[in-house]
Protein backbone atom coordinates (compact mmCIF):
# COMPACT_ATOMS: atom_id res chain seq x y z
CA UNK A 1 0.00 0.00 0.00
CA UNK A 2 0.96 3.39 -0.41
CA UNK A 3 2.29 5.58 2.50
CA UNK A 4 1.66 8.94 3.50
CA UNK A 5 4.36 11.70 2.23
CA UNK A 6 6.05 14.18 4.63
CA UNK A 7 6.88 17.18 4.80
CA UNK A 8 10.36 15.75 5.58
CA UNK A 9 9.79 13.73 2.74
CA UNK A 10 8.86 16.19 0.29
CA UNK A 11 12.07 18.05 1.49
CA UNK A 12 14.32 15.15 0.65
CA UNK A 13 12.95 14.11 -2.63
CA UNK A 14 12.76 18.20 -3.48
CA UNK A 15 9.41 17.66 -4.55
CA UNK A 16 6.45 15.66 -5.85
CA UNK A 17 2.83 17.14 -6.65
CA UNK A 18 0.10 15.91 -8.14
CA UNK A 19 -2.04 17.60 -10.93
CA UNK A 20 -1.84 19.45 -13.87
CA UNK A 21 -0.75 23.17 -14.73
CA UNK A 22 -4.52 23.69 -14.70
CA UNK A 23 -5.54 21.52 -11.80
CA UNK A 24 -2.58 23.07 -9.93
CA UNK A 25 -4.12 26.90 -10.45
CA UNK A 26 -7.35 25.67 -9.71
CA UNK A 27 -6.06 23.91 -6.42
CA UNK A 28 -4.15 26.87 -5.11
CA UNK A 29 -6.74 29.13 -6.18
CA UNK A 30 -9.23 27.59 -4.27
CA UNK A 31 -6.94 27.03 -1.32
CA UNK A 32 -6.09 30.78 -1.25
CA UNK A 33 -10.09 31.52 -1.20
CA UNK A 34 -10.35 29.00 1.55
CA UNK A 35 -7.15 30.13 3.48
CA UNK A 36 -4.00 31.10 2.96
CA UNK A 37 -1.17 29.86 1.61
CA UNK A 38 1.51 30.27 3.88
CA UNK A 39 4.53 29.17 1.39
CA UNK A 40 5.38 26.56 -1.69
CA UNK A 41 6.22 23.84 0.27
CA UNK A 42 2.68 23.78 2.20
CA UNK A 43 1.24 23.84 -1.52
CA UNK A 44 3.51 21.51 -3.07
CA UNK A 45 2.73 19.08 0.21
CA UNK A 46 -1.25 19.56 -0.18
CA UNK A 47 -0.54 19.25 -3.68
CA UNK A 48 1.41 15.62 -3.55
CA UNK A 49 -1.36 14.70 -0.76
CA UNK A 50 -3.76 14.97 -2.86
CA UNK A 51 -2.06 12.81 -5.26
CA UNK A 52 -1.28 10.08 -2.94
CA UNK A 53 -5.07 10.15 -2.13
CA UNK A 54 -6.03 9.99 -5.84
CA UNK A 55 -3.48 6.64 -5.85
CA UNK A 56 -5.00 4.79 -2.96
CA UNK A 57 -8.47 5.88 -4.31
CA UNK A 58 -7.36 4.14 -7.74
CA UNK A 59 -5.87 1.41 -6.40
CA UNK A 60 -8.84 0.15 -3.65
CA UNK A 61 -11.18 0.81 -6.77
CA UNK A 62 -8.56 -1.72 -8.07
CA UNK A 63 -8.82 -4.16 -6.00
CA UNK A 64 -13.29 -3.56 -5.55
CA UNK A 65 -12.68 -4.76 -8.99
CA UNK A 66 -11.23 -7.63 -8.68
CA UNK A 67 -13.30 -8.55 -5.81
CA UNK A 68 -16.48 -8.18 -8.64
CA UNK A 69 -17.89 -5.30 -6.78
CA UNK A 70 -16.61 -1.96 -9.01
CA UNK A 71 -17.17 -2.14 -13.11
CA UNK A 72 -13.94 -2.50 -15.33
CA UNK A 73 -14.98 0.82 -16.62
CA UNK A 74 -14.75 2.75 -13.15
CA UNK A 75 -11.20 0.49 -12.49
CA UNK A 76 -9.86 1.46 -15.67
CA UNK A 77 -11.31 5.35 -15.28
CA UNK A 78 -9.32 5.62 -12.06
CA UNK A 79 -6.29 3.86 -12.69
CA UNK A 80 -5.71 6.27 -16.14
CA UNK A 81 -6.34 9.05 -13.38
CA UNK A 82 -3.96 7.65 -11.02
CA UNK A 83 -1.54 7.46 -14.17
CA UNK A 84 -1.94 11.09 -15.26
CA UNK A 85 -1.62 12.18 -11.43
CA UNK A 86 1.90 9.95 -11.49
CA UNK A 87 3.17 11.38 -15.08
CA UNK A 88 2.17 14.75 -13.44
CA UNK A 89 3.77 14.75 -10.55
CA UNK A 90 7.14 13.28 -12.22
CA UNK A 91 6.72 16.40 -14.45
CA UNK A 92 6.56 18.77 -11.82
CA UNK A 93 9.32 16.78 -9.91
CA UNK A 94 11.62 17.40 -13.24
CA UNK A 95 10.82 20.99 -13.10
CA UNK A 96 11.70 21.61 -9.74
CA UNK A 97 15.11 19.59 -9.86
CA UNK A 98 15.76 21.32 -13.07
CA UNK A 99 15.26 24.80 -11.66
CA UNK A 100 17.34 23.87 -8.46
CA UNK A 101 20.39 22.86 -10.72
CA UNK A 102 19.97 25.97 -13.00
CA UNK A 103 20.32 27.92 -9.71
CA UNK A 104 22.94 25.82 -8.29
CA UNK A 105 24.97 26.49 -11.62
CA UNK A 106 24.84 30.48 -10.83
CA UNK A 107 27.89 32.43 -9.68
CA UNK A 108 27.77 34.34 -6.24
Amino acid sequence: MIDAVSLNALSRTTATSATTAARATEAASATQSAGSISDFSTMLARMSSDAVDQVKTAEASAISGIHGKVSVQQVVEAVMSAEQTLQTAIAVRDKVVAAYQEISRMAI
